[in-house]
């Protein structure tokens, strides 16, 4: 089993990864010394898979377990939901030593943490990701959120779980699209912090995209270490947690502008990556060559260059609503070469706009 600690005090906690990784978690909670009762929380395509089974095994070592699930997709990451959540866990009879066991993507993982932040001031949770993206990104540093209408993770928290299981075989039942989806947050990982991990990407793209055992293993490995090494530092993001953002400012602007509907999150993201580094070879911050690495590997593992779906000027407008603009300055992740970004508050509008036009191009660069 690989393992990554995360270290935070009184917060800390490890991410265990390996195969047939959910039979230790009836253990890991025992020796949590949690109460009986469990809420696992699961979307309804998660749920048959693994949440019957991880009913019972909970259950065959005593545990009293709800399993609930909500309809899969981020229109579920919301504030009736959460609702939702919350009656059940008073029906329950969650107490401040009970257990939300979050089984699922991105969205259960969010929502449930947010629920567990906020029911009776909060009480544990364990992460139980089971897509590469929720695996290498949003299971780990104590991000938890809701949507807004007006936009994504706006009403949220920083909340640690007890314990992050990653179980690999939960990889061979994802369709490849939520495979290649995750792989936008492993690239994002090498070209912020580790030019080595970013070259391992490059040279073992097949065995990745086969889903080989320990190809998956070691980019879920690396991936979390990096990002647990940034929380460590700024738990809360206050300076060097932002660097996590890297493709992000562009990529929330792409999702809400095409109402979550098109473009998953890796995808908007792999754009934004690419946004963020033309703005960098523009402001004179980074190469021709270092722009032309990212854009090769960015396609070597299926994902897109250009949004053509999106409107510019509505494009412009979202990106000064997100949740870390400040004083009505964006703060840009911006790149200066591949292991190293900076980031830059004074990017003129110009740029991003000329920019904005070259990734809503169709067919121009994907």
């Amino acid at each position: 089993m690989a393992e990554v600690n995360v270290n935070l005090g009184n917060r800390s906690y490890k991410i265990f990864i390996d195969v047939a990784n959910k039979k230790i978690i009836a253990t890991l909670m025992q020796n949590m010394k949690v109460n009986q009762k469990v809420l696992i929380v699961s979307d309804q395509n998660v749920g048959n898979l693994y949440g019957v089974e991880l009913k019972k095994q909970l259950q065959q070592s005593g545990f009293i377990v709800e399993l609930h699930c909500i309809s899969p997709g981020e229109h579920s990451k919301c504030l009736d939901t959460a609702m939702e959540l919350y009656t059940k866990a008073i029906v329950l009879g969650l107490d401040r030593n009970s257990t939300i066991l979050a089984l699922g993507g991105g969205v259960v993982g969010d929502l449930s943490g947010f629920v567990a932040a906020t029911y009776l001031r909060g009480i544990p949770f364990i992460q139980v990701p089971t897509s590469l993206l929720s695996q290498v990104d949003s299971s780990v540093g104590g991000k938890v959120a809701v949507n807004h209408p007006l936009g994504k993770n706006l009403i949220g928290a920083f909340y640690q779980p007890k314990a992050v299981v990653i179980d690999i075989d939960c990889l061979h039942t994802l369709p490849d699209r939520e495979l290649f989806t995750g792989l936008a947050e492993v690239i994002k990982c090498g070209v912020i912090a580790d030019k080595n991990f970013f070259m391992y990407l490059n040279n073992n793209v097949q065995q990745i995209l086969d889903k080989e055992p320990d190809a998956l293993t070691e980019i879920i490995r690396r991936s979390c270490e990096i990002k647990a090494r940034v929380v460590e530092q700024d738990e809360q993001e206050s300076s060097l947690r932002a660097i996590l953002n890297f493709g992000h400012t562009i990529g929330h602007a792409i999702e809400a502008n095409t109402s979550f509907s098109i473009y998953n999150h890796g995808e908007a993201v792999a754009i934004g990556m690419y946004g963020a580094a033309l703005i960098s070879k523009y402001l004179g911050l980074c190469s021709e060559m270092t722009v032309a690495n990212l854009k090769d590997t960015i396609s070597k593992f299926k994902l897109p260059l250009s949004a053509p779906e999106c409107n510019i000027t509505e494009l412009f407008a979202l990106l000064y609503r997100d949740k870390k603009v400040v004083d009505n300055k964006i703060n840009w992740v911006l790149l200066n070469e591949i292991g190293q970004v900076s980031i830059c508050k004074q990017v003129p509008e110009d740029v991003v706009i000329r920019v904005l036009k070259e990734i809503t191009v169709p067919n121009k660069i994907c």
